[in-house]
This record gives structure tokens, C-alpha cells and sequence, in this order.
């Protein structure tokens, strides 16, 4: 990739990097700062956020509106190349207009005829007919391309573009010391209309179980502090969080990743909804279990060879507690999170050689 990235520089031209950046979201804040560790010293970029202010606070680079299209494409014009830096950004999920927008970039990118990376990315879902023909056009415009997954992969494959696999980029982030033998449950839970008022119970009812057996805290860490920040509340305000359960829980905030790594390095047991929640905690180097709300989570948890409940699967609170208990301070093998790390760090050559 490098060589398209010289033949395309001009003098102070900067890399522009796209991704959910500055929008609160710790999984996010981490594939960002990886992503600015494995560009080469020096390189000017510019990075699109939300939150403008945090991010320039954070590194000290330039950034631009994520969420107005125009002051993207406006940065673009000046920029050398285009970096879509992590996430499931060509996904139709979140909705159409999201992917229209990604799309949107790409195209401008190719017609003034500048590359086009696709860093540690997913790919899909694609829901829509309409949503996997765009993609179909899309894919021969990048460059430079490198998957997060096999799952990923594969669906571009289907769609006529084949390019290799890595891991995830946060697997890559900086490894902390495991220091959560007998210490307490954290747990990186979302909102999702997969649970309504009646599945909750099974899984509240086996986090109390396995809280009460092992005589140990619940740490509740929202992970997209705009949208996970009220959960804890949010349930017991609807009566579904047992008393046994509210005794025990405690809400911790981390403002960064690297807090949040600090809070899942004391953790006997991770349990995590949260995809970057998930893989963070194992950086950490804590014993892990995932709730999959998507297929991106179910993905990790089988590269790490950790438990996974699928939330569209019934729920039985002895199956999960037994799950759990099998976990409990019991972390996956170092050996296995290196290969990961290995992997992710291979996404460099996306951007340097």
C-alpha cells in the first residue's frame, strides 16, 4: 500500500481517516489510536469526529465533522488518500443512508484519483438487496484491503473481491498485566431490541447466581457512554434487576481504553456484549465470555476460544451460569491473545513499509 500512498503524495498533504470516531464509544477511541500508532512518525493527518474537540484534546491532530458529509469530502480535496480506519463502516445495519455516506466518500476518493484503504475492517451485515449490488460496485474502488475476519472476508469474496484476513486492529493495542484472580465480575452490556422485558430475566438471574456463589462485586462498564451509560438503571427502574443482583452491582466509568483496560486487568470474569469490550478484556488479559448481538462478536469469541451466547438463541440461566463458572478466573492462553496481537499488527503494511 505504500507505494500507492507515495505515488499520490503531495507536499503536506495529509492521510484523511474515517471511522465512528469521537462519538463516545471506547471500541471506537481504541481502533483509532492503534490505527495512529501503525502510521508512520510523522505523517500529517486528518481524522473525521464527532466529538471534534475530544479527539484534538486526545492527540493533538486535525479533525473534521464526521457527520457532515460536506466538510468530509471538503478535507478530502485536500488530503492524499483516504483511510476507512476499523469498524463495520460498509455495513447497512445502522441504516441505507450510513452506507450511502461511506460510498459517498469512496467514489469522491477514486474521482480525483486517490487511494482508497480499507483498514481492519468489517463488512456487513448487508440487509438490503440494494445494499449488497452498491457494495458489489464499491469494493473494485479500494486500493488496499484487509478484513477483520473470516466472516468478512468471506462476504466479499461472495461479492466478488477476495484480499486477506487479519484480526481485529484492537487486538493490537497495548497489552496490560493481569492482576484479576478472585477479583470481580465486570460486564460490558448494551441496550438492543433483541432483549425486551421478558429475556432479560435469564441472564440478570444468572449473573446473580454466579455473583452470589462466588461472593464477588459486579462492575457494570458502559463501554458507549451514550447509549450503554443508563442500562443499569434502565433495568432496575423496570424491575427486572434482582435484589441480590443491585446489592452487588457498582457502576465504574472509564474515559479512555486504556482505563478501561486498567478495569477489565482486575476482573475475575469479563462478560461482554460489546465487540472492542470483549477484545479489550482479553488484551487485558482477563478471563472472558461474550453475549453476541452480532456476528462480529460471535467471531471474536471463536478466535479467542471463549464461551458465546447468541442472543437470538433461548436462554437458560443454568446453562449460562455453568458457562460462566467455567471461566471464572481462568484466562484464555497468553500464546493465543500473541497470535491475535501478531495478526492485527500485520495491518500495518496497509499504510508503511
Amino acid at each position: 500500500m505504500a507505494r500507492f500512498l507515495k505515488a499520490h503524495q503531495s507536499a503536506g498533504q495529509p492521510l484523511l481517516l474515517c471511522g465512528y470516531y469521537g462519538e463516545h464509544n471506547l471500541g471506537d477511541d481504541a481502533l483509532l489510536e492503534v490505527l495512529l500508532t501503525q502510521i508512520a512518525p510523522g505523517t500529517a493527518v486528518v481524522i473525521s469526529a464527532h466529538d471534534e474537540q475530544l479527539v484534538q484534546q486526545r492527540h493533538g491532530l486535525a479533525t473534521v465533522q464526521r457527520r457532515s458529509l460536506m466538510a468530509v469530502l471538503g478535507a478530502l480535496r485536500h488530503c492524499r488518500a483516504l483511510v476507512l480506519g476499523g469498524g463495520s463502516l460498509l455495513q447497512d445495519a445502522t441504516s441505507f443512508r450510513s452506507l450511502l455516506y461511506y460510498a459517498a466518500l469512496i467514489t469522491a476518493a477514486r474521482a480525483q484519483g486517490k487511494p482508497v484503504v480499507l483498514w481492519g475492517q468489517g463488512l456487513g451485515p448487508l440487509q438490503r438487496r440494494r445494499s449488497r449490488w452498491l457494495v458489489r460496485l464499491l469494493l473494485p474502488l479500494a486500493t488496499a484491503v484487509c478484513w477483520r475476519d473470516p466472516a468478512s472476508a468471506a462476504l466479499a469474496a461472495s461479492l466478488g473481491r477476495c484480499d486477506p484476513v487479519a484480526a481485529d486492529p484492537v487486538w493490537a493495542s497495548d497489552v496490560v498485566p493481569w492482576a484479576g484472580l478472585g477479583g470481580p465480575i465486570v460486564v460490558c452490556l448494551r441496550p438492543t431490541t433483541q432483549l425486551g422485558p421478558n429475556d432479560w430475566p435469564a441472564y440478570l438471574d444468572a449473573l446473580t447466581a454466579l455473583a452470589q456463589a462466588a461472593d464477588r462485586l459486579v462492575l457494570w462498564l458502559p463501554f458507549h457512554h451514550d447509549q450503554d451509560q443508563t442500562l443499569l438503571v434502565d433495568l432496575d427502574q423496570a424491575g427486572l434487576l434482582p435484589e441480590a443482583l443491585r446489592s452487588r452491582s457498582r457502576q465504574v466509568q472509564a474515559m479512555t481504553p486504556a482505563e478501561a483496560k486498567a478495569v477489565f486487568a482486575s476482573a475475575g470474569l469479563v462478560i461482554a456484549m460489546r465487540l472492542h469490550g470483549l477484545i479489550l478484556a482479553a488484551v487485558s488479559g482477563a478471563p472472558t465470555a461474550a453475549l453476541s448481538y452480532d456476528p462480529k462478536v460471535e467471531a471474536a469469541a471463536q478466535a479467542l476460544g471463549c464461551p458465546c451466547h447468541s442472543l437470538l438463541a433461548p436462554a437458560c440461566p443454568e446453562d449460562l451460569l455453568d458457562s460462566w463458572q467455567r471461566q471464572l478466573d481462568r484466562p484464555a492462553p497468553a500464546e493465543l491473545r500473541e497470535n491475535l496481537r501478531r495478526q492485527a499488527a500485520q495491518l500495518a503494511a496497509l499504510l508503511n513499509v
